[in-house]
């Protein structure tokens, strides 16, 4: 599929779908005329992407992961580095601790809507 699809189907601008594939996350193969080719996996994988990065993963990282990614659902365990483990474990940590925030500022929210008395 053209970029201006893939584009389509998954909500990313032309434009940082070509940073994607700049920095690594995506590629594509070039038609005899220029043009980019993906592949259908591109979605998926722009979706993946996308998810990390709204997660506060940066890109770099994500690179690293890359072959976890390819490897979501396949039975065997990927085999990694100890630093990006590391550095994994560490956003996990950090992701974990914006989630209980999160949870926390909801609970509250939720607790002075439901003692609130709404007018119109």
């Amino acid at each position: 599929m053209r970029i201006g699809e893939l584009a389509a189907r998954t909500g990313v601008s032309t434009r940082l779908l070509r940073y994607y594939e700049a920095q690594g996350l995506i590629s594509s193969q070039r038609e005899a005329n220029g043009y980019r080719d993906y592949p259908d996996g591109a979605v998926e994988r722009v979706d993946q992407v996308r998810d990390l990065i709204d997660a506060g993963i940066p890109t770099a990282v994500i690179l690293d992961m890359i072959p976890c990614l390819a490897s979501v659902t396949d039975p065997e365990a990927p085999v990694i580095a100890r630093a990006l483990a590391e550095s994994l474990s560490a956003r996990r940590a950090q992701l974990e601790q914006r989630i209980g925030c999160l949870s926390k500022n909801r609970d509250a929210i939720a607790a002075y809507l439901e003692r609130a008395t709404i007018t119109s």
